[in-house]
């Protein structure tokens, strides 16, 4: 029998871009280097491809989110590992009996690992939420918490409180995760802690500098932990945000589509609610991406020269552009695909009167809204409203290429690219023949 693969750690920072760390210069001893980004610079897709070795046109996940044609309606930050396709890249691994643990990914529930750990609240009927955390083993949650004197604090994860400090305690649950006779050999470890101040003050703020040195921290404490168990490990960054140029840098692809009579809406208690049954194009937007549906071909020669002439809009790829890029999915993806500017991101609002608003756009709900809402990490008036002030954003990120480059350390000083890590990684986690 082939002997089994020596163990690992990977850990996958957001937001931990090339530029992040020339800019900053952080004191530490982990000695990074640039690394070309996938195609789409965005949490879900990145991380799909890390875990399959894929593109997002063989994977299927082509942002954070998606228009689900069947259903008519968006479809945000759900957790099923059946969402992204392909083999994944530790099944050599697990089929020579070794086991792995994915800690606080994105679409883990259901994945082929032995340990999972995943956020999962529960939305109480008559409001409010009950914090609590996904684990397989089941049993695993309750015994971290006992552990670390204290349960995994949702609201430092995402919203208006979301602090580098949540990174705290998920590096050290890992860290005890690697102590444990039954741990898994191969454990994949998300950390958002370097997200929230770049896209509140920018990637060159003081804020940013100090979230840089907090979530450095986190990553030695990771990095000491398995090497104290001899493990190896991989630290990469799966985008690099940049920074806001404009005063308010927000695209609204939406109000240009509604202005023109292309996009629907419904009036309910002097709101206006998105009509996607009826719509001839809207925009699903992620950050610095958005996903145009059009579904009559006719009209999609008027729709992309009105989108043309916005100058917050960089690039409009058609399907045969996507395809070239290997970034499309027939299912998921849109019509078009627009890529925003430098400096400039997809704003998801369709009203220009603040009267107007569903009830959902001062909320944090990451599920109803058709797109991404960074305005969620501020709060609103009165509290615990969220901010609708697009003009609060400071970073942002999607784009992809020169200049984007994420960092990486630890194993694999030869990838020039975040899919040779990947293939790195897979050929690492089989068993040689």
């Amino acid at each position: 029998m082939s002997p089994a693969p020596s163990k690992t750690l990977v850990i996958l920072a957001a937001g931990l871009g090339w530029n992040l760390v020339e800019k900053h210069k952080p004191a530490t001893s982990i000695e990074f280097r640039p690394v070309a980004p996938g195609p789409l610079s965005l949490t879900c897709p990145a991380q799909a491809s890390l875990r399959t070795g894929l593109p997002p046109s063989r994977h299927g996940i082509v942002a954070s989110g998606w228009f689900h044609r069947d259903l008519a309606r968006p479809y945000f930050w759900e957790q099923s590992a059946a969402l992204v396709r392909g083999r994944r890249i530790w099944e050599g691994a697990r089929a020579a009996g070794q086991t792995v643990g994915m800690a606080f990914w994105q679409q883990s529930l259901g994945e082929s690992a032995d340990l999972v750990i995943s956020p999962k609240p529960i939305h109480r009927h008559h409001g409010g939420i009950l914090m609590d955390c996904y684990t397989r083993p089941e049993p695993l949650y309750a015994e971290l918490c006992a552990d670390l004197g204290r349960r995994f604090d949702l609201y430092h994860y995402w919203g208006p409180l979301a602090r580098t400090r949540v990174g705290r305690w998920i590096s050290e649950a890992v860290r005890r995760l690697l102590r444990r006779p039954d741990g898994p050999d191969h454990l994949f470890v998300y950390l958002p802690s370097l997200d929230y101040a770049q896209q509140r003050h920018g990637p060159d703020s003081p804020e940013t500098a100090a979230a840089l040195a907090e979530t450095l921290s986190q990553i030695q404490i990771l990095t000491a932990a398995a090497e104290a168990h001899d493990r190896e490990w991989l630290l990469t960054g799966d985008y690099a945000i940049e920074a806001v140029t404009a005063a308010d840098g927000a695209v609204f692809p939406n109000r240009l589509l509604r202005a023109a009579g292309l996009f629907h809406t419904r009036e309910t208690a002097r709101m206006l609610y998105p009509d996607f049954y009826t719509s001839r194009a809207f925009a699903v937007v992620d950050h610095q991406i958005a996903h145009v549906h059009i579904p009559a071909s006719a009209d999609l020669p008027q729709v992309r020269d009105l989108l043309a002439a916005d100058p917050g809009i960089d690039e409009i790829l058609d399907r045969p552009a996507q395809i070239e890029r290997d970034i499309y999915d027939s299912a998921r993806s849109g019509d078009l695909l627009l890529i925003a500017a430098p400096g400039r991101w997809f704003a998801y609002p369709w009203w220009t009167e603040p009267r107007q608003a569903p009830d959902y756009a001062s909320h944090m709900d990451i599920h109803n809204k058709p797109g991404f809402d960074p305005c969620e990490l501020f709060f609103g008036f009165p509290p615990p409203h969220t901010s609708q002030n697009t003009a609060k954003i400071r970073g942002t990120h999607g784009r992809s290429g020169p200049g984007h480059e994420i960092a990486a350390a630890g194993l694999f000083p030869e990838a020039r690219t975040f899919a040779d890590l990947a293939a790195a990684l897979r050929n690492r986690l089989t068993p040689a023949q």
